[in-house]
């Protein structure tokens, strides 16, 4: 049965392989967008970098994190574009509140139905965000690597950071967002089943991206975070499920943030505002803030990460 699978994996890469797409031998002297070596260094940037936001498991988080990833980017001041490849199955739009602003999309541009400038939607509450749809209507096989090369490198060129909110898993989608990342944020919860599909996401990043086909000889490998959301210290410290540690461990990954268990989560979401918008008083959003800070370079300690003291009348009133 693992060889099975093992042939199975082989022969989908390999149908992959046929294309331009994701191909180690294709020319990298016509590239549209830029080589990855001109970004590595950030104080002489040529162009945005790009930046995938990440899973194997899906309801993990990924489309609420990127929401507010990217708004942190901007209200910091980087200008900032957040793209939803998830073609088919947009929900980028619900979470910034954008559902009904939306007219053209990621496959129009693609299509050559429209330009890119007329499919960008400017966030209203920070003018420094804008968003780029996924279609609802089209399948997820009208990406091409040649199309979505060329709509990122038109976009890296107007923006400091854009970020790509990837489907969850392999699927076509997912496999274009990775393959020109510069940066992977990689989003699990705190359950073995979510930290393995992430591990395999980690080996697919490692070995199936463009800056893995150049090879460390021409370019830095894509910078590999890990954000752990849905966090409950009360239930790790019970070891009901998994531990920081154990999930770092796991993954051989840095913790980029750790973002607690929260309602106000889904309340966000169903008003259409990013989580980090409501500031420091809440927990989840001062988690994201913290987040955003340590991947720009800001070292911050973990907040929310352990259990809170039980007061005394608690204890004894329940």
């Amino acid at each position: 049965m693992a060889a099975l699978i093992l042939r199975q994996q082989s022969l989908f890469w390999a149908r992959g392989a046929s294309h331009r797409c994701f191909s180690a031998g294709a020319s990298h002297g016509d590239m549209v967008l830029s080589h990855p070596s001109t970004v590595d260094h950030y104080e002489s940037s040529e162009r945005g970098r790009i930046v995938c936001i990440t899973s194997g498991k899906g309801g993990v988080g990924k489309t609420t994190s990127a929401a507010s990833f990217a708004f942190g980017l901007a209200s910091r001041g980087h200008k900032t574009c957040v793209v939803d490849f998830d073609i088919g199955l947009r929900n980028l739009d619900i979470h910034l509140g954008m559902e009904r602003r939306v007219i053209f999309d990621f496959v129009n541009v693609l299509l050559g139905e429209c330009t890119l400038n007329q499919a960008l939607i400017k966030d209203k509450r920070e003018p420094m965000m804008s968003m780029l749809a996924a279609s609802q209507t089209r399948d997820k096989e009208s990406l091409t690597v040649d199309g979505v090369e060329k709509v990122l490198a038109d976009l890296s060129q107007q923006f400091d950071f854009v970020v790509l909110d990837s489907p969850a898993g392999i699927e076509s989608g997912a496999r274009h967002a990775m393959y020109f990342a510069d940066d992977a944020v990689i989003v699990t919860n705190p359950e073995l089943s979510s930290c393995r599909d992430a591990d395999k996401m980690v080996g697919f990043i490692s070995s199936r991206s463009r800056r893995a086909e150049m090879g460390e000889n021409e370019t830095k490998s894509v910078t590999q975070t890990l954000l752990i959301t849905r966090y409950d210290p009360v239930r790790a410290e019970a070891e009901e499920s998994l531990a920081i540690a154990d999930i770092e461990e796991l993954l051989g990954l840095p913790v980029v943030g750790v973002i607690p268990e929260s309602k106000s989560i889904l309340t966000c979401t169903n008003l259409g505002q990013p989580v980090i918008t409501l500031g420091e008083e809440d927990q989840a959003a001062g988690a994201y803030s913290d987040m955003v800070d340590r991947f720009l370079g800001e070292k911050k300690e973990l907040r929310y990460v352990t259990p809170e003291p039980v007061s005394f009348f608690k204890r004894i009133f329940g």
